[in-house]
Parts: C-alpha cells; sequence; structure tokens
C-alpha cells in the first residue's frame, strides 16, 4: 500500500492519480475529508499526532509525506519538527519507505544552481525550519533506523490558484485576457517545475527502492528568465504580455492586509535573484526529462485553463 500523508494538496493530488494509474493501493491521510474511489482509501489522522497517523499507515509500503502546514512561520517552526519525527517514528515501527517531499529554502540564496550537495545556508526563518526537519530525516537515515529519501523541487505550476503564485499571477490572467504580476526582478533566471512531473518523479522513486537514502532534485527545465517565461505564456494563451512588477516594498504593503503574503516576505530573495535548481542526477539516473515550459503551459492552456 502507497500511504500519502498530507494528502489533499496539489502535488499530492497529483501524485495520487499517478499512483492510481499504476494500479497501486493507496491510502490517503489528512484532517479533511477527501471522497475516494476504487483502489483508493482516506482515514483521518492529525499528522502532529503520533498514534493517529501511525494507525493510519498501518500495512503501508511505501509512505510519501507530502503535508503543506500553513505557511505562517510560527507554525512552521512549531509543527514541522513534531510532524517530520513522528513520520520518522511510523517509517520505524512499519519498515515502510518514507519519501519527503521538500523545497528549496534550506540552500538560502544559492549564487549558480542549486544541487543536490549544495550545502544547507538558509537566510530565512522558514528555511531554517526545513533545514532541521531535512538533517533530522537524513540522520535517522544515517543511523540505520528507517529508509528513507528527499525528493526536492523549486517553485511549482499547474496547481491553479493553489499554492502556486506563478498560476495565480501569471498563468491563470493571461487565460483570461488579464494583464498579470511578475513578483521580484523578471530579468532574473528562475526554474519552475511542473506539478505533473513532480508527480511523475516522486512516484518512480516510490517503486524503485535502490533510489532509497539520498537526496533527489525532480526533473525540472533549465531556468529562464522572467521576462522570457511571460512571453511564452502570453503566446500560449493568445495575448498581451503586458504585466506589472511586484517589488518587496510593494509586498510588504500588502502583508500589512493579509498574513500570507506578510509569511512570504522574506522569501522575496528568491524573486530578487538568479533561481536555478539542476536535476541533472534524477535525469540520468532515470531516463527522463523534464516538460519544456512552452509544452507545459500548451498542456496547461487545454487542461487546466480550458483555453
Amino acid at each position: 500500500m502507497h500511504t500519502i500523508l498530507g494528502a489533499g494538496g496539489p502535488i499530492a493530488n497529483a501524485l495520487q492519480k499517478e499512483l492510481e494509474a499504476n494500479n497501486e493501493q493507496v491510502k490517503l491521510v489528512s484532517r479533511r475529508t477527501i471522497q475516494v474511489s476504487g483502489n483508493t482509501t482516506w482515514q483521518k489522522a492529525d499528522l502532529t499526532n503520533f498514534s493517529e497517523t501511525l494507525a493510519a499507515a498501518q500495512g503501508s509500503k511505501v509512505i510519501y509525506l507530502c503535508a503543506g502546514l500553513v505557511y505562517d512561520t510560527v507554525i512552521w517552526q512549531h509543527q514541522w519538527p513534531i510532524v517530520m519525527q513522528n513520520a520518522i517514528n511510523v517509517a520505524k515501527e512499519t519498515k515502510a519507505r518514507l519519501i519527503f517531499f521538500d523545497n528549496v529554502y534550506m540552500y538560502g540564496l544559492v549564487k549558480g544552481s542549486m544541487v543536490e550537495t549544495t550545502p544547507d545556508n538558509p537566510c530565512s526563518k522558514k528555511g531554517e525550519v526545513r533545514a532541521k526537519i531535512a538533517r533530522n530525516l537524513m540522520q535517522a537515515v544515517e543511523n540505520g533506523n528507517i529508509r528513507a529519501s528527499i525528493a526536492r523541487a523549486p517553485d511549482f505550476y499547474g496547481a491553479g490558484n493553489v499554492n502556486s503564485y506563478f498560476d495565480a499571477m501569471l498563468l491563470s490572467k493571461f487565460a483570461k485576457k488579464e494583464s498579470a504580476q511578475w513578483l521580484g526582478n523578471p530579468k532574473t533566471l528562475h526554474a519552475f517545475i511542473l506539478v505533473e512531473d513532480a508527480a511523475k518523479a516522486i512516484a518512480l522513486l516510490g517503486k524503485s527502492p535502490e533510489s532509497d537514502n539520498q537526496i533527489w532534485h525532480l526533473p525540472t527545465a533549465p531556468a529562464i528568465t522572467g521576462v522570457e517565461l511571460v512571453n511564452l505564456a502570453a503566446k500560449v494563451f493568445d495575448t498581451t504580455p503586458k504585466y506589472m512588477k511586484i517589488n518587496k516594498p510593494m509586498m510588504q504593503l500588502f502583508g500589512l492586509f493579509s498574513k500570507p503574503i506578510k509569511n512570504s516576505v522574506e522569501m522575496f530573495y528568491q524573486y530578487a535573484s538568479d533561481y536555478q535548481f539542476n536535476s541533472d542526477k534524477f535525469q540520468k539516473a532515470f531516463n527522463v526529462k523534464p516538460t519544456s515550459y512552452q509544452d507545459g503551459f500548451k498542456k496547461l492552456a487545454i487542461t487546466l485553463y480550458k483555453n
């Protein structure tokens, strides 16, 4: 059985579809009810509660930790270490393999490309949290307590307006022929991963025990500038590439009226400087290629945005 802890988010939903397409028995674990069918089941559990999480994961062969906590620094600092330790302990008890879907916050501001061996150098409070929980997971691996891996990805797109500023501020706007917004400096490089690509890659790790006990960067197209991304998206959606740049002072101002935006200000460095993500290791090991931005936008125009 393949168990998704923290089901219901964009990556978890796409992973569920991928596992179901592979005829796997899937269990979804979340606090909110999820309607299921076929060979998929749902069980309610709070991931900060060990006994509930353990009960939900019984019988698992592979456990995927895809939780998305409320985007609040204080909540992250308190809950993420608990969630990770519970996942580690559950994997130890059940003997299941554990795959953690992670982001790149722990790297901080990187000059050049981020690779699996890039050292932790967080420059944000959220980055410090992510560095801590990733170290805790890999320490459990090194101690021989569990078999686990980290599936790390950059910002994603293809999730509609859910947890994806690229979708919310650009793609969905162009799909409606509206002017878009770009966060940060559009002349810098930025890499994005298509949600579907991320899900397929995580599922590949799930069925490949030989991939355990290491960090993997999920297949991502090479970074290009914001200007190039805007122009590509406008061409696909057959609209004018008009957009407004959102700088840090503007973001701080918006944060006065929105707590999620306020909690995002410390991450602005990601959009003011080059953000390059290298996934050569995964691509070579599994002989896969990431979806190009043009092809990704075309696919979403037909499916997600029905252009």
